[in-house]
């Protein structure tokens, strides 16, 4: 998998050059490489109520460093409830990360799904959005998951039961922003890398504003009273980019077994 991460980035920027005369054809894509993501042109007036595309936000998506602290900075203050739930998560990354051997990582240690909306907190790899007449679908690279928001008009369920990637509905909000609402999400998943807690009360708020033909922009608010003291943003306009509709995205599957390798080295790195 290194060995073809690295030659499909070396090569992205030439496909995506010729990308747009429809002659290339990319296999195997990790996303744009940071030249061509900073190089995209402003494009052309954006369609009506269109986010139909492959869409990437580049290193921006993926977090690190930088976009942890931004967040830990912007996180409301906890509850009590949540200053004793945050205790318990002993997270790789961010300004609380625990050594190899206490990290407790769901994803890293137990293959489990990564959740929302940790997804697009920090692993917003590039994502596919397909419409229906009655759905908008968010196909991530990361994890090859998929979501359903509900365009129809329904209204969210009253008492949901837990979902990894919970239930959400959207609305279009003018002719270029989707807002979409998000409930349900189980307990097990962390809002973030950081190890952020949330509770059943948890409601995310996603907008999805289409600035011109390759240029979107994402919010992500959220409000969890029992964890935290207000809402609060942890994605602030981030950008995403249009790719060329002829790109094939990699395959990113954490599994079992890769945890159960993650795990084992650590343990041999603390004997």
């Amino acid at each position: 998998m290194a060995k073809s991460l690295v030659a499909c980035a070396m090569g992205l920027v030439a496909l995506l050059a010729c990308a747009s005369s429809g002659a290339a054809q990319t296999w195997n894509s990790p996303g744009l490489s940071t030249p061509a993501f900073k190089a995209m042109p402003p494009g052309a007036p954006a369609p009506r109520r269109d986010l139909t595309g492959i869409w990437d936000a580049g290193t921006a998506g993926i977090g690190g460093a930088a976009q942890e602290g931004e967040r830990e900075a912007a996180r409301a203050p906890f509850t009590p409830l949540g200053a004793q739930l945050v205790q318990r998560n002993k997270p790789g990354n961010g300004p609380r990360a625990g050594t190899v051997a206490e990290i407790n990582d769901p994803l890293s240690t137990l293959g489990d799904p990564t959740g929302f909306p940790r997804l697009v907190n920090f692993e917003l790899r590039p994502v596919q959005i397909v419409q229906t007449p009655n759905q908008v679908l968010m196909l991530y690279m990361f994890e090859k998951r998929w979501r359903v928001i509900w365009t129809d008009g329904r209204a969210l369920p009253k008492d949901p039961d837990p979902r990894w990637y919970g239930y959400s509905v959207g609305r279009w909000e003018g002719d270029d922003t989707l807002v979409v609402e998000t409930i349900g999400l189980d307990e097990r998943t962390w809002v973030d890398n950081s190890g952020d807690p949330h509770s059943s009360a948890l409601r995310v708020e996603e907008r999805y504003r289409r600035v011109d033909q390759t240029t979107l922009e994402l919010t992500v608010v959220i409000d969890d009273p029992q964890v935290y003291t207000k809402p609060w943003m942890s994605r602030n306009r981030l950008q995403l980019r249009l790719m060329p509709p002829t790109t094939d995205l990699m395959e990113m599957i954490p599994s079992a077994s890769e945890a159960q390798a993650y795990r084992q080295f650590i343990s041999s790195q603390t004997k």
